[in-house]
């Protein structure tokens, strides 16, 4: 059975210090959007030395692919794709500081997460070398932001099909034209992976058209970054629209620089974003409900009704039993992950899918019991638990509606 190591326990205690340190003390100012949480992200990545590592492992990274373009021979042979996995921590640690954090503010996570996750992976793994020495030494030590931009007004979970936002051609140039909404780093992001239908003359039918991915820069004529939303919660991570008129965009930044890419268009692209993205919501998910574990458990033991603390009542002894439980089977998930990782085993979308939805909907269960355990006290923000149901609850949405993943689980079922 996989189990913390000591490293990883030296980590979270390493991070939970941080925590204490650098976050606890602003957390309503980062919680409300008063502060930008760009600061704190890389002073997370300064403090743990995560910025010199990825830039040693980016500098190493684009190294041999030059070496091995240089040996190829043949010029046209696509080069191999390097994985997000080779210049980041081991599964486990990241896992220990993706939790914690989670724990304390989500949105603050979000914010790194996909940056990096999302759309610094995407270069990695379309890029073309000079695609990657243009953006991604840069991004991954956090120098500059990403954001990813799929989602649309009337798409949602139609993320395909339903796309409108378009690219045509224009000699050797493309023109973007079009609109993204709940774009996380949207509105502050330096660096924007976009996906666009190709408009051309084949009469291929709409939802059909092929899916391209291009890599924009803030501040390009046409584009416009709109202003944050005002959101239920997670306002320390920014999240806006994005809008496009007549964005010039010449072959380099289209990823891969070819509208045939090896690896499949923009749809093979963005799911295996997808698979990976969920698998994090799980860890996310367990971050909360260690939060909501302990700070139930502090205060079954501290609160005392009738001459006795509340924590012997069989009411609360059962809401604290189903926060154990829900911890139990959450972690074993993320520790079943992270043993298939090790041996280079990724999920299948279904299975991520599948451990998203349950996993996502048990920190929502578990932060709406620990608000219940607290009473008037878990409604008021000064207890945290109030944050914590809200932050929990962005998990059935973020990364695809629970409602698509039951979708992706039963085709997968069927699929045999």
């Amino acid at each position: 059975m996989y189990e913390w190591s000591d490293t990883d326990i030296i980590m979270r205690d390493t991070v939970r210090e941080f925590i204490a340190k650098e976050i606890r003390p602003h957390l309503d100012d980062l919680e409300t959007g008063a502060i930008s949480p760009y600061p704190f992200a890389r002073k997370l990545f300064s403090e743990f030395g995560l910025d010199v590592m990825a830039a040693e492992a980016v500098k190493t990274m684009l190294d041999k692919q030059r070496t091995r373009q240089a040996s190829e021979t043949t010029s046209e042979r696509p080069a191999k794709a390097d994985g997000i996995g080779e210049i980041g921590a081991q599964a486990s640690m990241a896992a220990v500081l993706i939790s914690e954090i989670a724990g304390v503010s989500i949105g603050l996570l979000s914010t790194i997460g996909v940056s990096l996750g999302l759309g610094a992976a995407t270069i990695m793994s379309r890029g073309t070398l000079a695609q990657k020495e243009r953006w991604l030494p840069e991004l991954m030590t956090l120098d500059k932001v990403a954001a990813w931009a799929i989602t649309e007004p009337d798409s949602g979970s139609d993320a395909f099909g339903g796309m409108k936002t378009n690219v045509k051609r224009d000699g050797a140039d493309y023109l973007l034209n079009g609109q993204k909404t709940f774009i996380t780093n949207g509105p502050d992001a330096d660096v924007i992976v976009v996906y666009a239908k190709l408009i051309d003359d084949s009469g291929t039918d709409a939802r059909q058209r092929p899916v391209l991915t291009f890599v924009l820069d803030a501040g390009m004529a046409g584009l416009t970054q709109g202003r944050p939303f005002k959101k239920m919660g997670m306002m320390s991570s920014p999240t806006g629209e994005l809008f496009f008129d007549n964005v010039r965009l010449g072959p380099d930044r289209l990823l891969g620089e070819s509208e045939q890419h090896a690896g499949g268009d923009g749809r093979d692209s963005a799911r295996a974003n997808f698979a990976a993205e969920r698998l994090g919501v799980a860890v996310m998910a367990l971050g909360i409900i260690n939060e909501c574990h302990r700070l139930c458990l502090d205060y079954a033991a501290s609160r005392t009704l009738w001459g006795k603390n509340i924590g012997q009542f069989q009411l609360i002894q059962l809401k604290l039993a189903r926060i154990e439980i829900a911890r139990m089977n959450v972690q074993n998930m993320v520790f079943q992950t992270l043993e298939r990782l090790a041996d280079g085993k990724m999920p299948t979308l279904a299975e991520a899918s599948a451990i998203k939805l349950y996993s996502s909907e048990a920190a929502t269960e578990v932060a709406m019991e620990a608000v219940q355990l607290f009473g008037g006290n878990g409604y008021m923000a000064e207890y945290r638990v109030e944050q914590l149901a809200r932050d929990a609850k962005s998990l059935m949405i973020y990364a695809g509606s629970n409602e698509i993943q039951v979708t992706h689980i039963a085709k997968g079922l069927l699929a045999g």
